[in-house]
């Protein structure tokens, strides 16, 4: 039977929606989409500063060589948390201008996988993405909303979440950064389950997601067991990220989006950063080793 455990408010900020937990410099990152802010939390002093991006922003990762990257709407920027300023790099998707990026990793590799979505959540225009040295290539297409994609420790196994459809997919990863078979790794009804959003994979090989509109985080075994649930008093849960000083403990980011009145009465901390004993070690957060020229 799966082992339920509960999580507690730790930075109280109503976010319309909170996504990309990151533990960097010793300290919990994040953002906030919808209002187009970077945040950054050290939860051993409570000290909070957020910067302004240039539009909708769905992830931010640190640089190897300083700084970080943000993946906006309107493609990839270098942040500078010390100036706060965002430099233009390179646009993606200048096609599919209806589309935003939305969630990222970076692998052991130091290679960048991010995903892009239909910002309407309608058409199935979003892809995942792997950046290196050689270029930004499509590795995964035809989703509505994409989360993920999370990585194994090993790097042989790489998870993504088809939100709409309420399927988490799991697919080989080939030491070229090759996408080969995919296969459903589990498949969850969204009406009485939520839809599964980000997911990460923590030290041992377990998956965890979160899902928006379920009230929890559930963690998987490699096989799809379900090991573990966390229920949170917010019901749209997005992302969560293990780290903090002890390295195992989880933060989750959650969502007001999408809440009526009536419903964000009923949910004070929607949209708030929780913690939880995760009683287990994250993987270590790989910084950004090179992006395609």
């Amino acid at each position: 039977m799966a082992l339920t455990y509960s999580a507690e408010p730790v930075l109280c900020i109503g976010a319309t929606l909170g996504e990309g937990p990151i533990w960097f410099d010793d300290a919990l990152w994040f953002v906030d989409i919808k209002q187009h802010r970077v945040h950054r939390f050290d939860p051993a002093s409570s000290d909070h500063v957020a910067w302004s991006a240039p539009g909708q922003v769905g992830w931010v990762q640190p640089l190897a060589d300083g700084g970080m990257l943000a993946g906006l709407q309107s493609g990839l920027h270098r942040f500078d948390p010390e100036s706060g300023a965002f430099t233009f790099l390179v646009a993606h998707e200048a096609h599919l201008p209806g589309n935003r990026l939305n969630d990222s990793t970076v692998d052991a590799r130091g290679r960048l996988w991010f995903g892009s979505m239909d910002d309407a959540e309608q058409a199935p225009s979003g892809r995942i993405y792997r950046a290196d040295a050689a270029a930004v290539v499509p590795v995964i297409d035809g989703i509505v909303i994409t989360n993920g994609p999370a990585v194994t420790p090993d790097g042989r196994t790489l998870y993504h979440c088809d939100t709409l459809g309420g399927v988490v997919h799991a697919c080989v990863l080939e030491d070229d950064g090759r996408v080969a078979a995919t296969r459903p790794f589990v498949q969850v009804d969204v009406e009485s389950d939520g839809y599964p959003d980000g997911p990460v994979v923590d030290a041992e090989g377990y998956v965890w997601v979160s899902f928006f509109g379920g009230w929890c985080v559930r963690r998987y075994a490699p096989d799809g067991r379900l090991d573990a649930e966390v229920r949170l008093p917010a019901s749209n849960v997005t992302k969560i990220v293990i780290g903090g000083p002890d390295g195992r403990t989880a933060y989750a980011t959650t969502a007001t989006k999408g809440l009526s009145p009536e419903k964000r009465a009923r949910q004070p901390h929607a949209g708030d950063i929780f913690a939880f004993d995760a009683q287990v070690a994250g993987q270590p957060t790989y910084r950004i080793a090179i992006l395609p020229a």
